[in-house]
C-alpha cells in the first residue's frame, strides 16, 4: 500500500492544486517583479516581499468575489495589482499602463509555473500502487488544466474545476465530483491541500478524509484533523 496505514484504508487520492501541487505564490511573486520593477524603481527587497504577500495573502477578498460571481478573474486580478502598488504610491490607473500590466503579468506568470519536489514522488507511489488519483481546484477546468500541464503534471487526468459542477469549496458538492470521477467512495478518499478551511475541514465535511498541507509550519489552534508538512508524508515507509 502506498498510503501510511496511520490514514486507514485509502482508495483514491484528490489533491488541491494551488500551492499544493503547484508553487503558485513563486511563479505569482516573480512575474510580478518582472512587470513591476519599472513602476517600483529601487524597492528593496524587504519591499517586494510585502508587494508580494500583499498581491497573493492580503487581497484574497477580490479572488473571493471573484468566485462569487462578482468580478471577473481579470478584474480580480487587477484590483489586487492596484492594491499592491497603491501601497508604495504608484497609481495603476485604468487606462493604457493597467491594460498593458495585467497584460504582460497575464503572459509571464504562466512560464514560471513548477511543481513542488514532493508531488512527483508522491504520483510515482500511487501509479505504482494502482490508486487513482485527481485534482479539485477552487479555479475554473481549462485555466487549471493548462497549469498542470506546464508544470508537467499532465498524468493528472481527473481535474474538477469550480465550473465542472459550478459551485467553489468548501460546497460538498466539488469534492463529491472528484471522487465520483475517481470511481472511490468519500469515506475512503483522500483530500489534500493547503488550505485549512477549504482543504481539511471542508473535505472532512463532505465526508472525505481532509488532509491539511501546512507547509510553511503555520499554527491554528482548535484544529485536531489531521496536517502533515509535506506531501512525502502520505506514504507508507
Amino acid at each position: 500500500m502506498a498510503i501510511d496505514g496511520s490514514f486507514g484504508p485509502i482508495r483514491g487520492v484528490l489533491f488541491d492544486i494551488d500551492d499544493t501541487l503547484v508553487d503558485l505564490e513563486f511563479s505569482m511573486t516573480t512575474a510580478l517583479r518582472d512587470v513591476s520593477e519599472h513602476l517600483l524603481p529601487g524597492l528593496d527587497p524587504a519591499g517586494w516581499e510585502k508587494f508580494g504577500r500583499i498581491f497573493t495573502h492580503e487581497t484574497t477578498h477580490y479572488y473571493d468575489r471573484y468566485l462569487a460571481g462578482e468580478l471577473t478573474f481579470n478584474e480580480q486580478r487587477l484590483l489586487r495589482g492596484r492594491a499592491a502598488l497603491g501601497h508604495f504610491g504608484v497609481d495603476l490607473g485604468e487606462g493604457e499602463l493597467s491594460h498593458l500590466w495585467l497584460s504582460e503579468y497575464s503572459r509571464l506568470q504562466p512560464s514560471y509555473v513548477r511543481a513542488f519536489d514532493d508531488v512527483a514522488p508522491v504520483l510515482d507511489a500511487l501509479d505504482a500502487a494502482g490508486i487513482p488519483y485527481g485534482a479539485v481546484s477552487n479555479n475554473v477546468h481549462d485555466y487549471q488544466r493548462a497549469k498542470l500541464d506546464s508544470a508537467g503534471l499532465s498524468r493528472i487526468t481527473v481535474l474538477v474545476g469550480t465550473d465542472t459542477v459550478g459551485v467553489p469549496k468548501p460546497d460538498p458538492a466539488i469534492y463529491l465530483e472528484g471522487v465520483r470521477r475517481l470511481g472511490t467512495a468519500p469515506g475512503d478518499t483522500l483530500y489534500i491541500g493547503d488550505n485549512r478551511l477549504l482543504d481539511a475541514d471542508g473535505a472532512t465535511a463532505a465526508g472525505l478524509l481532509g488532509v491539511w498541507l501546512n507547509r510553511t509550519g503555520e499554527t491554528a489552534e482548535g484544529f485536531a484533523g489531521r496536517e502533515v508538512d509535506s506531501l512525502a508524508r502520505l506514504l507508507a515507509a
